[in-house]
């Protein structure tokens, strides 16, 4: 071949004689990851039906609250009125609100007991209605016979399964033809549309509503699952009603250190869970981030400043941030994650299945069946309507 004495940055590069310079890398920019899903792990089984179950139970109760108010302090007996008779046996050690006050029960009527007061010598203490009371324990009597057996009802708990489902084409031309950055077309659609099921999956876990009128689903009605924040009825919490406190200044709903443990305190004192995971969105993590600010210290010649909390760790668990864009910008989730399973039925975790091929085109579905077992949701709390503004 004769010498030309072209070179490449005189030639350009639409000339036929030169290859496309194009990366073999496709790059994407969509969200789908799912930080809530790797976190939490594979569960250890599979649920077995569509309507999956579960039971849950607790230890007798040894709190309740006084509903009478007629009580004077410093009487040596009283009769009380109290919530829960049921709980109360002859013999209870009790202590009324924060007071030192031990009593002692003398009597269980239909819905009052009778009190020994400043048992022991201790020093008396104010009742009013509503306030709590612990029960210490029972002292029985000494060649006594046994007490009437106590116990507590087995609950069953409940959820639903939900299929997910993306259907894959490509034509036979497509899938002969040599593309760029693509070895196969067909794998490459399969696992674009793989990565969407699975975000939908962590979005629906988090998100999602069962119905109330068909759950379990028909034919012309979808199956759901409900997900974690709907789950959450005992413990959540909102900036200005009381339930935690209100951050400092103007903006009193913005997530503050106090309204963090107030909450974690509150899932403590009714559960014997611990909470190890914080679900947040972007905005709150970074409010998470600022409780270190005040502690951080700049050092001449640094180039590195760190505002970054990836471990909150306080008297009532120590706690995994974990960031997903899929929680609302106003919520945060405290979780014990050891109760929190996602579930494939069994069979049903995500598979590629072919299509029959009705022409020139290759024809795929991809379906996957899961449902959320979140047992105990007073282990879990949630801070709803936290602000936004900075």
């Amino acid at each position: 071949m004769a010498f030309t004495g072209k070179a490449t940055f005189s030639a350009g590069s639409t000339l036929p004689e030169l290859a496309e310079d194009v990366s073999d890398v496709v790059s994407i920019i969509s969200p789908h990851e799912t930080p809530l899903l790797d976190h939490l792990g594979d569960a250890p089984r599979q649920a077995t039906s569509t309507v999956h179950e579960w039971l849950e139970d607790t230890l007798l109760p040894n709190t309740d609250t006084v509903d009478d108010d007629s009580i004077a302090n410093g009487m040596t007996d009283a009769i009380i009125r109290v919530a829960n008779i049921d709980r109360f046996k002859v013999g209870d050690q009790i202590q009324i609100g924060a007071g030192e006050e031990v009593m002692l029960v003398l009597a269980v009527n239909a819905s009052e007991i009778a009190l020994q007061r400043q048992y022991g010598g201790t020093t008396a203490t104010d009742i009013a209605d509503g306030v709590p009371i612990t029960i210490l324990g029972n002292a029985a009597l000494e060649g006594d016979a046994a007490p009437v057996a106590r116990f507590t009802n087995r609950i069953r708990r409940q959820n639903y399964t939900q299929i997910f489902t993306k259907s894959v084409e490509v034509s036979g031309s497509q899938q002969a033809a040599q593309t760029l950055a693509i070895a196969d077309e067909m794998d490459y659609q399969v696992q674009e549309r793989l990565r969407e099921l699975i975000r939908d999956l962590e979005n629906c876990v988090i998100n999602g509503v069962a119905s109330t009128t068909a759950p379990q689903g028909d034919m012309t009605v979808r199956r759901t699952m409900r997900g974690i924040l709907p789950a959450i009825e005992t413990n959540v919490f909102t900036p200005g009603d009381g339930t935690v406190p209100d951050g400092a200044g103007t903006n009193d709903d913005l997530l503050t250190e106090p309204m963090l443990n107030a909450a974690l305190r509150a899932v403590w004192a009714q559960s014997s869970g611990t909470i190890d995971t914080i679900v947040c969105g972007g905005f709150q993590k970074r409010r998470i981030n600022e409780f270190i600010a005040s502690n951080q210290r700049f050092i001449d010649r640094e180039t590195t400043y760190q505002s970054l909390v990836h471990v909150y760790e306080s008297d009532f668990g120590v706690c995994r941030v974990v960031m997903s864009r899929w929680l609302p910008t106003d919520a945060l989730l405290l979780l014990d994650s050891s109760r929190i399973d996602v579930l494939a039925l069994q069979n049903r975790s995500f598979t590629r299945h072919a299509l029959a091929k009705t022409g020139d085109a290759e024809s795929a579905q991809l379906i996957g069946e899961y449902t959320l077992e979140m047992r105990n949701e007073n282990a879990h709390a949630c801070i709803r309507g936290l602000g936004l503004a900075a």
